[in-house]
């Protein structure tokens, strides 16, 4: 397969964001202990280390309020404004890789919405507005910029500045999963978990549906940060620090398993803990020039200043590269960079939709695949009449390619129902999407085969 290493920079898109004055100094008190009255002078004065506190805390109260940290997009005006120049054919032939192609963006989507607490840092709330607005710049710009998913699980206190780390307490993750499928017709091969944090139930809840995730952050590097200590938030410790990716287990996704998903290490940029630094970087080179193709992945965010971030890791490519002239870097998506450096077999899934029964009170439905399905069942959505958006466990067919549903009076009566959404992956990452409109039973078929 070569010496090669494809480079995937996954933003973890989550729209404009601000932070007051006075948030950063809540933040200052809740983590160091450290009370002073809301200034710009003492914001300097904290940003130099002059806080007359422990020694040992200084540079971690730096790292915490470094103006690099501070430095935000407020408004949806301030990312057009970054993406404009960080778009520009300019600006991504700072890394040409081995075939002349430039830097390519990959917007892992997050959607905000939904939770009764409080919004401090302004983020941008309502179903679909992140994904709609990098969609159409992809779309209007015709670039090879990719759209993946990102998920913050529900926080107790419902604020969205906070996030919690439980899937089965956020039921707004199936509304929010069933909306992109019957709304926007996608539905996500590839994974970036928000706070970088896969639990069990996560665990679990990707290798139903998600065969890639770029998610595991194993480094030596870990930070000085008190509330993202002891693996609080992204608790790597026990996982692999090489870029090898690997199939987790299904008790522990640290370790290597008989999950089917995959799981790749992805560190962060520019950030408060595990960021990238030039022996990662070298390390991967080394392992694609050794062993075989590899994965070299980052992350960060779209509400800071991403240009000199790029810059900054773009540098240290293009000087890493130089020290292994045979191995050849590819800026790619994640699910073609996942496909061609494990060597995955191609092939949609190749969904179809039968309906059994159509009769007064009864919609019964049989959905059959081919052997390319990703995880034991396509995942199925559903819209009400009134509006609201759900999921359900498939009904087991006669073979292991063939499901059915039955909605009628003793679950989902079928004339609640306004629309229904089929989705599934293949294990190269291919997606079929069937949507079936009950006013007309017109269907509606989308396919992402994410080919290079």
């Amino acid at each position: 397969m070569g010496k090669k290493l494809y480079v995937v920079h996954c933003v973890d898109t989550e729209g404009p964001m601000t932070e007051a004055l006075e948030e950063t100094f809540i933040r200052v008190e809740k983590l160091f202990g450290i009370k002073m009255e809301p200034t710009f002078d003492n914001l300097h004065r904290l940003q130099n280390g002059d806080i007359g506190a422990n020694s040992n805390i200084k540079s971690a109260v730096q790292n915490l309020v470094s103006p690099k940290r501070l430095d935000m997009n407020n408004s949806w005006n301030d990312i057009s404004r970054m993406l404009e120049k960080i778009q520009s054919s300019e600006f991504r032939n700072n890394l040409l890789d081995s075939n002349g192609k430039g830097w390519i963006f990959n917007w892992f989507c997050l959607d905000h919405v939904d939770w009764s607490g409080e919004n401090p840092r302004n983020r941008c709330l309502g179903h679909h507005k992140v994904y709609d607005f990098y969609n159409k710049i992809i779309i209007e710009t015709k670039s090879n910029d990719f759209i993946g998913w990102h998920y913050h699980p529900r926080p107790f206190t419902e604020n969205y500045h906070n996030s919690g780390t439980a899937y089965l307490n956020s039921n707004d993750l199936w509304d929010k999963l069933s909306r992109k499928i019957i709304d926007r017709s996608y539905f996500p091969s590839s994974f970036r978990p928000g706070f970088h944090t896969i639990r069990p139930d996560s665990n679990w809840f990707l290798e139903q549906w998600i065969p890639f995730d770029f998610s595991n952050q194993a480094t030596d590097n870990t930070g000085d940060q008190p509330d993202l200590i002891d693996g609080r938030y992204g608790d790597w410790r026990n996982s692999r620090k090489s870029w090898e990716p690997y199939h987790p287990s299904i008790y522990d996704y640290n370790i290597e398993g008989d999950c089917k998903r995959w799981i790749f290490r992805c560190l962060n940029m520019e950030a408060r803990l595990r960021e990238i630094i030039e022996n990662d970087i070298r390390q991967a080179f080394l392992e694609a020039d050794k062993i075989g193709p590899r994965v070299l992945s980052f992350t960060n965010h779209d509400f800071r200043n991403m240009e000199p971030e790029i810059l900054k890791i773009s540098k240290i490519i293009n000087k890493v590269r130089k020290e292994y002239p045979e191995v050849e870097i590819i800026n790619s998506n994640p699910v073609v960079a996942a496909r061609e450096s494990l060597g995955l077999k191609s092939g949609s899934p190749n969904l179809k939709l039968d309906i059994l029964d159509n009769s007064s009170e009864v919609l019964k439905i049989k959905v059959t695949s081919n052997e390319y399905i990703f995880g034991i069942q396509p995942y199925l959505a559903f819209k009400s009449k009134s509006g609201n958006y759900g999921w359900e466990n498939f009904d087991k067919g006669e073979n292991k390619y063939e499901w059915t549903f039955t909605f009628d009076f003793n679950h989902i009566p079928k004339n609640l129902l306004e629309k229904i959404g089929i989705a599934a992956n293949s294990i190269d990452g291919s997606t079929h999407i069937i949507n079936l409109d009950l006013k007309d039973f017109k269907i509606k078929e989308t396919k992402y085969l994410y080919e290079s």
